[in-house]
């Protein structure tokens, strides 16, 4: 009996699924610039394998070499051409389970110049500062490059990031993380060696959002200010609460985003097996601080807070910035005056 042509047709794609030709075509576009692939692995390509105690290895893959460990060794050549998600097992015995790394997975392994963003702290940027397709998105300390490459993906190809980074040797471990991650380096990003602070007014250049990863972000609040688009969003990611503190009220002394908001993020893992069901040991904790804020339009100004700050916020001991409609106290002022006429204070 001749099969039915809805059959024939199934048939016919069950054996382009088995086809490597078939599977490369079906790759994802490399113009996407996504940093994924699909179908058979390759050479060139990164595999991450997993040993049967959660120890975890990632390599390139080449034509005749081998992967070494304590269980024996594995040779490339095994892997090249077989679909992701298989078990191989090693000269030794040892078994290993051998995927694609994920974004998540290659930034905590890839070689580090500065600390990474970690992905907990990167999809909360991606999501609460709204990067979105085709943004133009301003990095200030691109580090190793984490951050870099998931602002690229959710920036898409019609979008672009703007990488500002002080130190060379940090901007040349970046460029080597984001080219071996998406293959090559994405054209829709610039990798600027300089100061933010100096470079941005250079630019001339307008920004959907800026995501500020250094040291004193309340020191280029101005100059982000004079670039961010009307209802663009400027995020700061500072692991202190003296940076928070400083770089939030700088944001509130401006005048000219709306009110900040400060958070953390703490993400702890659970293990579930039939009935013992209980916290992991193991916990993501304190990485960082976010802080994010929305550009007001030219002249604008924000609501007059209702709520009074908690007492002594703004007391004679504090010494930052302050709200336009927060003066400082006299006492202070008069301290200030007075400082060289204090007993036990010297000009030392």
């Amino acid at each position: 009996m001749l099969p039915s042509s809805a059959a024939a047709d199934n048939l016919t794609g069950m054996s382009d699924a088995l086809d490597p030709a078939s599977t490369m075509s079906n790759d994802v576009p490399q113009e996407a610039w996504s940093g994924v692939h699909r179908g058979v692995l390759r050479e060139g390509e990164w595999v991450r394998l997993t040993d049967a105690k959660g120890r975890r290895h990632n390599f390139e893959l080449v034509a005749g070499k081998r992967f070494f460990s304590n269980k024996g060794h594995l040779e490339h050549d095994d892997l090249i051409g077989r679909e992701e998600g298989f078990t191989i097992a090693s000269s030794s015995g040892g078994e290993y389970l051998v995927f694609r790394p994920l974004l998540s997975e290659f930034v905590v392994s890839m070689p580090r110049g500065a600390a990474v963003v970690y992905p907990k702290d990167a999809a909360q940027i991606v999501a609460m500062a709204d990067i979105f397709p085709g943004a133009h998105v301003v990095e200030a300390g691109v580090g190793s490059g984490a951050l870099t490459c998931s602002l690229l993906r959710a920036v898409g190809p019609y979008g672009k990031v703007t990488s500002f980074e002080r130190r060379e040797e940090f901007a040349d471990v970046a460029r080597k993380n984001v080219g071996q991650f998406f293959g090559a380096e994405p054209p829709t990003w610039s990798l600027n060696l300089g100061d933010l602070q100096e470079e941005l007014p250079k630019a001339s250049q307008q920004a959907d959002r800026v995501i500020l990863d250094m040291l004193a972000p309340w020191e280029c609040v101005d100059a982000v200010g004079d670039a961010l688009r009307p209802g663009g969003i400027i995020c700061g990611y500072v692991a202190t609460t003296t940076q928070m503190s400083l770089f939030v009220e700088t944001l509130r002394a401006h005048g000219g985003f709306t009110e900040p908001q400060a958070w953390e993020s703490l993400v702890r893992d659970w293990h579930v097996e039939g009935l013992a069901v209980r916290p992991g040991h193991k916990m993501i904790g304190h990485t960082a601080f976010l802080v994010t804020a929305r550009r007001l339009a030219p002249g604008a100004k924000p609501p007059r807070k209702t709520r009074r700050p908690a007492p002594g916020a703004y007391g004679v001991d504090y010494r930052g910035p302050r709200p336009a409609d927060m003066a400082a106290p006299e006492t202070d002022i008069a301290e200030t005056d007075s400082t060289h006429d204090t007993p036990g204070l010297s000009e030392d």
